[in-house]
């Protein structure tokens, strides 16, 4: 007799997999902007220093975003200066030219209201984080429910045609399959 196991639960076993580095998958390579709910501008990565200043299609608000993980981690790197986005053990915001220490990661997670937040790798809980005049927000002075932690993630201006829009078929019940005419 086979008995099922009713509770399973893979949240350990995805958690386990998403903090591994993936050495197998290709890295995914994004660019796009991170639109800052309290400032209303878009983050910046200004060689070391960090601000959520920049319009729409600034090229020091162009972001590659790399993924390298079964998850959600990700590192994050200003187009323009080459420098990434890190958290320091004080928490603050800085820019590196070197992105490979745990500082430079991020877990990305999507919030119940469709913006975006960056929590730390290193430091779980603290959050990349805004103020209303673009300033860096301290780490440990951050929480997921505050809306300075809150992005949207936008594709700079111009770049929204570069992405290949995906392309679908509705298919009802009523939809018949057109089969091909032989010329007989």
């Amino acid at each position: 007799m086979l008995v099922a196991e009713e509770s399973v639960d893979f949240r350990i076993h995805v958690e386990n997999q998403t903090r591994a580095r993936d050495d197998v998958s290709r890295k995914q390579l994004r660019l796009y902007q991170l639109y800052s709910r309290t400032s209303g501008k878009h983050i910046q990565v200004l060689g070391r220093r960090i601000s959520a200043r920049g319009e729409d299609g600034d090229k020091y608000a162009q972001l590659l975003v790399e993924t390298d993980t079964f998850g959600s981690q990700v590192r994050i790197k200003g187009k323009e200066t080459e420098f990434y986005l890190c958290m320091n053990r004080k928490g603050k915001l800085v820019g590196k030219p070197d992105g490979t220490s745990k500082e430079c990661v991020f877990i990305e997670k999507v919030l119940e209201n469709n913006y975006t937040a960056l929590m730390s790798a290193k430091y779980s809980g603290w959050y990349v984080g805004f103020t209303k005049k673009g300033r860096p927000r301290k780490g440990p002075k951050t929480r997921e429910n505050q809306q300075d932690v809150h992005f949207m993630k936008r594709y700079p201006k111009g770049q929204a045609e570069l992405q290949k829009p995906f392309k679908y078929t509705t298919v009802t019940k009523r939809s018949r399959r057109i089969r091909p005419t032989h010329p007989g």
